[in-house]
């Protein structure tokens, strides 16, 4: 992509405009703006609150002094963005150092737009996932999601000189030892940062909102606990609002969350988010995963959205998505008007690639631009996109740079399929055999199809994955690196012509055609094979295929009790001399789960499986 790649933000329109070259909305000559009081947004209705100023002083309804000039632009705004902060007590020096960083540009910033058009975003994930000697009464007590943890973060975060906005991420509600439900921990966490509601919005600038959802579950979450999970409540709340707020009345809204929605297009974590299931909003349930992106295609007024979770940084350029790209690079994804940003870090310890960085959105009646505050750098802000209305409905992006991250460019790149790419196999929705695999998989393979049902699936990196039918982003694992080394993919005809099967187990009875006149599509078999034998890769029972391998964590926990006890008592009967022989000798098995781990390795029963074979307890 050349240094300066114009795309046309167009839903109407699959190709971009004649390239161009932006001028930069913000520069050393530029007005400052008048100072606009803040409205805070309640279940779809503005209002405006009273609320002191970082000088004392009140306004009321819009009527306050501002210490820099009156602005010719109402519409002006700039708001710094904190990735994952992910807190601990005992390491807060980046913290201090990152915070005199941002300090610095919302004092200039308050020159230049005036004190209520200036504002902090946290993405969430407050506090570190570990015992950071917080608690003395209890060393194994995890920091994150505590009274203390939420205490200390709204007091960094109200250090800023600025009125902050938070949004819960998947640890914000992990105090599991302090609060024995969800809802006492969000009651703390809202308490704790004086929050109405899990979400919020914010009128930072004229007809310009800040749009915030939040992660509301943890202990109850069906499968893993760090799934971002945004309640029916809140996406029907966004849903009203921006029902209220049409972008052809002039309405701009910026959305932030703690992960990003499927469809977004950014840069993501294969080994750790995908494969887990944690890696969208609402990952697990398909129809709430792909609801906020069919709201993004359908209200043109969403112009941004910012995420964290993966403390990636941002100096690769698909950390920022555009709605539309180049045609030479793939289709037309269909974002609708809105363009994708991925926040980074500020302390190096939490950091996946060494980078330390916050995001800055600033804001006019032109357009906007996304930047770069970079920690590791003294705080210099980088423009790194400029975004230009061309009206209401249509804008035109421009990238300020190339890929800085040239050493790390395929650095947790994750392939995603593009329609008529080169690894699209064979037609599988068309045809009777489909022999996707010709060689034996390796790490190197790469190929995806699409079944009759409309189900997507692709082997990259040694691994079979899902992907979404409509965004064709990555899902969740369907069979791992263990499991298909060597082996072969194929694709047959499993429907009519075996209803004439004639089978002979019990309970089987007229159950040979089910379900086959209730679904258009023709019914298929994925097949694993090699010269040794064939493995039936079957759905699950919403028809999806991968595996909701991890649970909630609760739920991981019992669980580990449970192994414990069982070691002792091996070590009680058995015939073994220490504990690491009786936690060799001590297995588990869940039904359809695999592992205790929080992160998904494998599909196979790992022990159970391979003693049962050994011992020839299956019979064919």
């Amino acid at each position: 992509m050349s240094t300066l790649a114009v795309v046309l933000l167009s839903l109407l329109a699959a190709t971009p405009s004649a390239a161009f070259v932006q001028p930069a909305l913000f520069s050393s000559t530029s007005a400052t703006v008048r100072f606009a009081s803040k409205k805070e947004v309640t279940n779809g209705e503005v209002t405006r609150t009273k609320k002191k100023d970082t000088n004392g002083e009140v306004a009321v309804n819009g009527n306050a002094a501002t210490n820099g000039e009156s602005s010719k632009d109402p519409y002006s705004f700039i708001v710094p963005i904190l990735g994952d902060l992910h807190i601990d007590p005992r390491k807060m020096e980046d913290y201090s150092i990152g915070r005199e960083h941002v300090k610095s540009i919302i004092k200039d910033a308050k020159s230049k737009v005036g004190n209520d058009n200036v504002a902090l975003v946290s993405l969430g994930d407050l506090g570190e996932s570990k015992n950071c000697d917080h608690n003395p009464d209890n060393p194994f007590e995890l920091f994150a999601g505590t009274s203390k943890c939420h205490t200390i973060a709204a007091d960094f975060l109200g250090s800023f000189d600025v009125p902050y906005e938070v949004i819960g991420g998947n640890h914000d509600l992990e105090g599991i030892d302090e609060f024995d439900s969800d809802a006492r921990n969000l009651r703390n966490f809202l308490k704790c940062h004086d929050k109405e509601t899990p979400q919020f919005c914010r009128e930072i600038a004229e007809k310009t909102l800040l749009v915030g959802l939040c992660s509301t579950i943890f202990r109850e979450a069906t499968y893993t606990s760090h799934e971002v999970i945004i309640d029916d409540e809140q996406i029907r709340w966004f849903e009203d609002l921006l029902k209220s707020r049409p972008a052809e009345d002039g309405w701009k809204i910026f959305v932030f969350s703690h992960a990003p929605p499927n469809g977004s297009g950014i840069r993501i974590i294969q080994e750790n988010h995908v494969v887990n299931g944690c890696c969208w909003l609402n990952h697990s349930s398909e129809k709430n995963c792909r609801k906020f992106i069919e709201l993004v295609r359908e209200h043109r007024c969403i112009k941004g959205w910012f995420s964290g979770h993966f403390h990636l940084g941002q100096d690769y350029q698909d950390s920022i998505t555009f709605p539309t790209i180049d045609p030479s690079e793939g289709p037309y994804p269909n974002r609708g008007s809105c363009v994708f940003a991925q926040t980074s870090v500020m302390r190096a310890g939490t950091s996946r690639d060494g980078r330390q960085q916050s995001r800055l959105l600033r804001g006019t009646k032109d357009g906007f631009e996304i930047c770069t505050i970079d920690h590791k750098n003294d705080g210099k802000v980088r423009v790194d996109a400029t975004i230009t209305y061309r009206d209401d409905n249509h804008e035109v992006g421009v990238y300020a740079h190339e890929d800085e991250a040239y050493e790390h460019d395929n650095y947790f790149k994750v392939y995603q399929p593009q329609v008529d790419d080169h690894a699209y196999v064979c037609g599988a929705e068309d045809e009777e055999l489909c022999m996707l695999t010709p060689d034996p998989i390796t790490d190197e393979t790469v190929a995806w199809w699409k079944l009759s049902c409309g189900r997507v699936l692709g082997i990259v990196n040694g691994m079979m994955l899902e992907f979404d039918k409509s965004t064709l982003a990555p899902l969740g694992l369907v069979m791992s690196h263990d499991e298909l080394a060597g082996k072969q993919v194929a694709i047959i005809d499993s429907g009519l012509e075996e209803c004439m099967i004639n089978f002979e187990e019990d309970g089987m009875d007229g159950a040979d055609c089910a379900d086959t006149e209730q679904d258009d599509s023709r019914e298929q078999a994925v097949l694993v094979f090699d010269d040794d034998g064939v493995t039936v890769v079957q759905p699950n029972d919403d028809g999806s295929y991968w595996r909701k391998i991890v649970r909630n964590k609760i739920a991981r926990m019992k669980e580990r009790r449970r192994e414990k006890a069982a070691v002792e008592f091996a070590q009680m009967f058995l015939p073994v001399r220490t504990e690491e022989e009786a936690k060799q000798k001590t297995l588990s098995t869940w039904g359809p789960y695999t592992t205790t781990s929080g992160v998904a390795k494998s599909t196979g029963v790992e022990g159970i499986t391979k003693k049962a074979k050994e011992l020839n307890v299956y019979s064919s």
